[in-house]
């Protein structure tokens, strides 16, 4: 029986329990998903990409009519086909590329396409298109993890809408101490000897993987082999997601985002800066996963919440706009590009039509990848063929 008195004698335990995500204690006592369990890794590029820029139709004459000063020269490119090259500031990601590592999925968009940031993120967020207060609904990663089971984890001070979820967990946190204990030698002093109460005992086993996983975690806080990641936050947040992963942590999902492409002004210098500092962060996240034999079991997926204009405008940058491009990347992805890019005369609105539901990418990504049933998560579009 649990008395006053045992519950007393046992406060200090009590208080252990739970200082760390459960996807990390399950993964110390080993009861998290198999050691080959697939995860998705998502990066959010926030405020609008300029996709034409980014997936560039270098042959199209209508391009350069569009962005006489933005316009891109073809010899800078990174070549993906006769036609369409990658900003050049995607350079680093030109070995995952030959490695037919790298999927590019121009023109994703979605039907009657709303320009404002937060109601297309809502969109994209909870993968329905049109209704009311789409920002009270649950994420499509959310609800699809309630459907087939498992955690997220998001290397960002805020939940994104993306995975909440009626019953799945997800925890924030922005470096590995936050998963330490900040007095380790006391916590673990209050473990004691196993109670013998039922309700104590999982208690205690609770706090014991804690324990066990925040070592772990300590153990890679200092570890200085993985130090081939540039110092933007982009880098540092793909560098936690690695040592999470090597600590065998058992989150499905993980998610982190990118800030800054609003690009109204000024676009050339800051598109160049943000682009490189998404390549380089994604190239040195994969490399360090091979060299630790995990990137067989990971794939990254990019989106934003839109395209630009096409037409650039009279202070140097693009507004909001409409279709846009997404990134797939790891061994597990079927490289090349899938789709066809949008026509930039064939417009509506003004603007390119999409030309890939940007559903169809979700269905891929939990069906063909993390092997989640896409309708747990509202998602009934034929996938595209990014997994093999």
């Amino acid at each position: 029986m649990f008395t006053r008195r045992a519950f007393l004698k046992s406060s200090p335990l009590l208080a252990l329990a739970p200082t760390v995500p459960a996807f990390l204690a399950r993964a110390a006592r080993a009861a998290g998903p198999a050691a080959d369990a697939r995860v998705l890794v998502v990066v959010q590029l926030d405020g609008g990409n300029d996709a034409l820029n980014t997936v560039v139709p270098f042959t199209d004459p209508a391009y350069p009519q569009l962005r006489p000063r933005l316009k891109l020269a073809p010899g800078r490119l990174v070549k993906l086909t006769d036609a369409l090259g990658l900003h050049p500031a995607l350079k680093p990601l030109d070995r995952l590329w030959e490695a037919k590592h790298l999927a590019v999925v121009p023109g994703v968009g979605y039907p009657n396409p709303n320009r404002s940031h937060f109601e297309s993120m809502a969109v994209w967020h909870t993968a329905r298109v049109g209704g009311e207060n789409l920002r009270t609904e649950y994420g499509w990663l959310g609800r699809a993890l309630d459907a087939g089971g498992g955690e997220a984890c998001v290397v960002n001070p805020d939940v994104p809408q993306a995975v909440r979820g009626r019953r799945a967990a997800a925890v924030s946190l922005t470096r590995a101490e936050d998963l330490l204990f900040s007095d380790p030698v006391a916590a673990k002093a209050g473990l004691g000897a196993a109670p013998a109460d039922d309700l104590l005992g999982f208690v205690r086993r609770q706090a014991v993987d804690a324990a066990a996983a925040a070592d772990k975690v300590a153990a890679l806080v200092g570890d200085k082999a993985d130090g081939g990641y540039p110092q933007t936050a982009l880098g540092q947040n793909l560098r936690l997601v690695s040592r999470m992963l090597k600590a065998g942590a058992a989150a499905r999902v993980y998610y982190t985002l990118q800030r800054g492409y609003d690009t109204h002004s000024q676009q050339e210098f800051a598109h160049f800066t943000l682009l490189g500092e998404f390549a380089g962060a994604v190239a040195a996240f994969f490399a360090d996963l091979a060299a630790a034999k995990l990137a067989d079991r990971v794939a990254l997926l990019a989106f934003s919440e839109f395209g630009r204009t096409i037409k650039e405008n009279a202070s140097g940058g693009t507004d909001h706009g409409t279709a846009g491009c997404a990134f797939l990347a790891g061994p597990g992805v079927t490289g090349g590009v899938h789709g066809t890019p949008p026509s930039l005369t064939d417009l509506a609105g003004g603007e390119p039509k999409m030309t890939t539901d940007f559903r169809r990418v979700y269905a891929a990504v939990l069906g063909n990848w993390l092997g989640l049933p896409p309708t747990g998560a509202g998602v009934t579009a034929e996938p595209v063929k990014l997994f093999g």
